[in-house]
């Protein structure tokens, strides 16, 4: 069992936990997530890891309530457990060394980025930072980013903070003034990644993105979490999740994506009622 240490809302629906799982923050890195299970009935859902403290021996987690498994956990408190906690899976991020690298996230997207945003900046890399959200209340982690960030910039959708309009007018305009950038990072909804890629597919800037696919097993034998990159079908839990962003078919990710809405519709009414096994 995995114990909920810490809960706190960062947002409307959603909210951070730290959960003690020693094991898993013994070797957990940026870019990497756990396969979790809140009790015997559930489901198995992937959750890209926020942060980790290998001396307290806690995972963080940023997780949205938009699913049945999402919304179960909601429900839970500080000192009730998870039933299951597996990683850290897929592979850790591949941070440069040097030069200025521009990170973007959308959303929840922030979480998975804040510990790559870190770790740049560890490492003496020229950090740009820029958020977007739909609306201020909805932004999270500026403070933690902006920590670590050379630069800070915030894009909203009404305006309510920052600049209005999306993180991509930020990121052309630090391209047209001949900012000089090394790499891209791009982690959030599957729209707004795909609109970072055409950007940057313009400016031949290499660019990385990180898959959150559907997950049954989180080991590359279910093959749920197909993705086509290059041409070539890949696996995100363990080829990624993070792939070159002018390679992959965002088009395909995101019919995937709707394979199962009405299922969770019908899982989420369920929940809504009380009801289990459909009854």
């Amino acid at each position: 069992m995995y114990p909920i240490q810490v809960k706190r809302t960062l947002a409307p629906g959603v909210r951070l936990y730290e959960i003690s799982a020693p094991l898993v923050a013994r070797k957990a890195q940026p870019g990497q997530f756990v396969i979790v299970r809140v009790n015997e009935t559930g489901e198995r859902i992937p959750l890209t890891i926020a942060d980790y403290d290998r001396k307290m021996g806690t995972i963080t987690m940023v997780v949205q309530e938009i699913g049945f498994t999402t919304k179960t956990l909601a429900k839970m408190e500080v000192g009730d457990a998870l039933l299951d906690f597996i990683g850290p899976l897929g592979n850790p991020s591949e941070l440069r060394d040097s030069g200025t690298v521009v990170c973007i996230g959308g959303g929840v997207g922030c979480a998975p980025l804040y510990p790559q945003v870190r770790a740049l900046s560890q490492k003496g890399v020229n950090v740009i930072t820029i958020v977007g959200a739909r609306s201020a209340e909805h932004l999270i982690l500026t403070r933690e980013l902006g920590r670590y960030s050379n630069q800070l910039h915030i894009a909203t959708d009404d305006g309510s903070q920052g600049r209005k309009g999306f993180v991509t007018d930020i990121l052309k305009d630090l391209i047209e003034q001949g900012t000089p950038i090394d790499q891209v990072i791009a982690i959030g909804p599957m729209i707004m990644m795909k609109v970072v890629t055409g950007v940057t597919k313009q400016y031949n800037l290499p660019t990385m993105i990180s898959l959150n696919s559907l997950m049954v097993d989180g080991t590359g034998m279910c093959g749920s979490c197909r993705v086509t990159v290059g041409g070539v079908t890949k696996f995100a839990c363990v080829d990624g999740p993070e792939f070159d962003a002018h390679q992959v078919d965002f088009d395909e990710q995101m019919k995937r994506a709707a394979v199962y809405r009405d299922q969770e519709a019908k899982a989420l009414a369920r929940l809504d009622c009380g009801c289990r096994n459909g009854h």
